[in-house]
């Protein structure tokens, strides 16, 4: 094992080059339930399957055998049932180049004609998708059904034996994940965010909870020491880019993992903190607090939290005195004369009663 920490390790850069597997952003699209409308040219691929680009991509096309990584959504044409979405499940498909399954034929052949970070909506005949018989499982596809695809390529891996992760072992898969890892911290540390977040994005892919699944003891550790950095650094690039809900879902995929992770409870707090949630971002930074009680940053962020409520007291206290005004003083009553004089009458009578007893006595 420690051959292989040392092949880790001493891992070169060049033994994936930026040029060979491009990258762009990937993103949830706003709307997943209908197809979207393209105003694009058609273009022939193959005589069943087209295509019309809605993101330019870059970089050159994948080669046959190569490994791909795609998010995509499919409807039946038909009746636009949507039986498919990948964004939703959050999990991006690997396609090997020429190996894919017959049902996603047509899907290969429109992956294998993409750019790297390309957006496209491919037209599919029924003969290069699940055929006369349909599927009646999942997903649920009826006979001689036509589809569309919503695809994004993520990025894609070259490889000359088209080896798919399935086939890979265990340290194989953490290393090609590992070169990921730092490819992505290279990019993070040139700030080009969307570029790192692709590549923490192939690495994660590498290890998906069918692997995880599968690991216990030292390899789980091992993947584990992989893996959850770069959820951590996809949180660190959507803070950067104000992705805040989703920079919460990746600390969150850490901290199931381990809930005492000093790094995804300060930036799941923080990603909280921009969202106005206060009281759900101030118990994050007490928990990292406990198991790191002299981290200036924390200290840091719960002073700003606390100055936050004491200004948003002094905020509402203006806004209600605005509201309803100065509080009203008690005008004092005004006396009627004739209860006065008989007042100091009453007064005057028991007087002159207590001088004449004093005198009798």
């Amino acid at each position: 094992m420690l051959i292989y920490v040392l092949i880790i390790l001493g891992s070169s850069d060049d033994e994936i080059t930026v040029e060979d597997a491009p990258f762009a952003r990937t993103e949830l699209p706003q709307d997943g339930s209908a197809p979207p409308v393209v105003t694009t040219d058609m273009e022939v691929l193959h005589d069943k399957v087209k295509k019309q680009v809605i993101k330019e991509g870059h970089g050159k096309i994948p080669s046959k055998f190569s490994t791909c990584f795609v998010h995509y959504r499919a409807w039946v044409q038909s009746s636009m049932h949507k039986f498919e979405d990948t964004w939703q499940e959050q999990h991006p498909v690997e396609i090997v180049i020429g190996k894919e399954k017959k049902q996603m034929s047509g899907l290969g052949i429109g992956v294998g004609h993409m750019k790297s970070g390309e957006r496209a909506l491919l037209h599919v005949s029924w003969e290069l998708g699940y055929g006369k018989e349909g599927s009646f499982s999942f997903p649920n596809v009826p006979p001689s059904a036509d589809l569309i695809y919503e695809v994004e390529l993520i990025g894609f891996d070259d490889a000359k034996e088209g080896k798919a992760r399935s086939d890979m072992t265990v340290e194989e898969r953490i290393e090609a994940a590992d070169r990921r890892k730092l490819e992505g911290n290279d990019y993070f540390k040139e700030k080009k965010f969307e570029e790192a977040m692709q590549q923490y994005e192939m690495a994660v892919a590498y290890m998906g909870d069918d692997f995880m699944f599968q690991l216990f003891g030292k390899y789980r550790d091992m993947a584990l020491a992989v893996k959850n950095p770069c959820h951590l650094n996809m949180a660190a690039c959507l803070i950067k880019q104000k992705r805040f809900d989703e920079a919460i879902a990746q600390c969150s995929i850490v901290l199931s993992e381990d809930e005492t992770n000093v790094k995804a409870l300060f930036r799941r707090g923080k990603a909280r903190a921009e969202l106005g949630q206060t009281e759900s971002a101030r118990e994050d930074f007490l928990k990292a607090k406990k198991h790191s009680p002299e981290d200036k940053e924390i200290m840091r962020e719960l002073r700003s939290l606390a100055e936050q409520d004491k200004a948003m007291y002094q905020k509402q206290r203006e806004l209600y005195k605005g509201l309803f005004g100065p509080r009203p003083q008690p005008k004092p009553k005004a006396k009627n004369f004739a209860v006065l004089f008989w007042q100091w009458l009453v007064s005057l009578v028991r007087y002159l009663a207590t001088m004449f007893t004093g005198k009798n006595d």
